[in-house]
């Protein structure tokens, strides 16, 4: 019997991981509201009524492509284990934007469109997100913040910096994975590259904040 029951686990676990995959492309492509569940279960070469086996509704399905976006920019348990490493946290910094900078530089641009697509035009899923991904991570990064810009990680000023890295961060890297309206060499940068320039960026004003903190302007 359990020889049976395991290829019908690892079908059903590759027809999910198919329409999810599908699904972030479609709603990366298309938004939301314009990638049906016909789309994306044509594209995934599935029916439709595997994306409610798997996924209990649309609803589910959306909010587990969101999560899966952002768990592929970034991974819980590298910046667990980047933010427990034995160095300073300016190169903790410089670490954590190289994994974001090398993540979303490769093939598949998907995950980087639907999170932007959910920033500019947040739904309700947006607090799926919010508690399954981002918080978590963000508990993890607030020391490594604090103590480059000497700023308690319980300060509003300290969670007010939070925006200004990850904005220019999904800007970089989805103008450097689409068409746009600039030259295709301006953003279309090696890895290494876009990392240093991300890391300075972001230092930068940390810097600046962390110094007008001291002065009590921040």
């Amino acid at each position: 019997m359990p020889t049976t029951q395991r290829p019908q686990r690892a079908d059903g676990e590759a027809t999910r991981n198919r329409i999810l995959e599908a699904a972030g492309v479609l709603f990366a492509e298309a938004g939301l509201a314009e990638a049906t569940n016909k789309m994306i279960a044509a594209k995934a070469g599935a029916d439709m009524a595997s994306i409610n086996y798997h996924f209990g509704n649309r609803n589910g399905l959306y909010q587990s492509v969101l999560i899966e976006a952002h768990h592929r920019l970034i991974d819980r348990t590298d910046v667990e284990a980047l933010t427990k490493a034995d160095i300073p946290a300016r190169e903790k910094l410089r670490m954590l934007v190289e994994f974001l900078a090398f993540s979303a530089s490769g093939k598949t641009r998907w995950p980087v469109v639907v999170l932007v697509r959910e920033l500019i035009a947040p739904s309700s899923h947006i607090v799926a997100l919010r508690e399954v991904e981002v918080f978590p991570k963000l508990k993890l990064v607030l020391p490594v913040l604090s103590e480059i810009t000497t700023i308690p990680a319980s300060d509003p000023a300290l969670m007010r910096c939070l925006p200004c890295i990850g904005a220019p961060c999904l800007a970089m890297l989805l103008l450097s994975n689409t068409e746009s309206i600039f030259e295709p060499d301006v953003f279309h940068l090696p890895q290494a590259d876009m990392a240093d320039h991300l890391y300075h960026f972001i230092i930068g004003g940390l810097e600046r904040i962390g110094d007008a903190y001291r002065a009590g302007r921040a």
